[in-house]
């Protein structure tokens, strides 16, 4: 361990020097990267909720389990030594299934890992052809990833070009969706802004969203009030005609009666 970090501080040092005369280095943050790019949060999310959806059913047969456990102890005196030996085995057997589901889904080669791999390797390919893009046109020599094996002891704020990355990203995947002429000169347009600039443009462009969805959801509230209200007086207007119906019924019942009595 400790000629891992001499190692480590050794490289960084020599960093250092590089540095000194003259030689580009970079850094990005995957972490970062992936938390900030929209396809990515939208998988991870469906993703988190299969998670969920599997730690429900592993629940539920671990509940189901019990109940067999708590019954048998229940029954014990009553049941033949087969009977409890049967029982006993059904209950390992699907303790075995439990556990085997468990490893299915969230083992070292399980579902879980390989729907990780398969949702971040898209976003590292996109990262490492802006990473090269980057890497040529501003004339890096050397750009690292923060959140990889290798330790970073100290990373300047000035050499974090993981902004730089997104940019790059997020411009040619709206290149590749632009549909109309407007949309590709304005993207076109968009491609001199710095990143402070670009950063406000989409923090408008959320602000925009948010308030779009509130007043969709208003006029959903709005909507749902008004098939509130319809239903409301709906239901008053048949329970009066019910009780209108009911008391001519029962008016001509008794004039019904009262000639049949004559």
């Amino acid at each position: 361990m400790r000629i891992k970090i001499l190692s480590i501080v050794a490289c960084f040092l020599s960093m250092s020097a590089f540095a000194q005369k003259g030689v580009r280095i970079g850094y990005i943050d995957m972490d970062y990267i992936l938390d900030n790019v929209a396809e990515y949060g939208e998988a991870q999310g469906q993703l988190e909720k299969k998670v969920q959806d599997w730690k429900t059913e592993i629940e539920l047969r671990q509940s189901e389990v019990e109940d067999m456990k708590v019954a048998l102890a229940n029954e014990r005196v009553l049941l033949t030594k087969e009977l409890i030996e049967e029982r006993e085995e059904d209950i390992r057997y699907k303790e075995k299934e439990i556990i085997d589901y468990q490893q299915q889904h969230f083992g070292p080669t399980g579902y879980l890992v390989r729907q990780k791999e398969r949702l971040v390797k898209p976003i590292q390919d996109q990262v490492f052809n802006a990473v090269q893009t980057i890497a040529q046109t501003k004339k890096y020599d050397f750009i690292f990833d923060k959140s990889a094996d290798v330790v970073m002891l100290y990373s300047a704020d000035r050499y974090d070009i993981s902004d730089l990355v997104l940019r790059n990203i997020t411009r040619a995947a709206k290149r590749t969706q632009a549909q109309s002429k407007a949309e590709k000169r304005k993207i076109e347009n968009d491609e001199g802004n710095t990143i402070a600039q670009d950063k406000e443009l989409q923090a408008r462009q959320r602000e925009i969203e948010a308030k779009q969805k509130e007043r969709e959801r208003l006029i959903a509230e709005k909507k749902a009030e008004r098939d509130k209200l319809r239903q409301q007086k709906i239901k008053e207007y048949e329970e009066r005609r019910n009780k209108l119906l009911a008391e001519r019924k029962k008016k001509r019942d008794s004039l019904e009666a009262l000639r049949k009595s004559k």
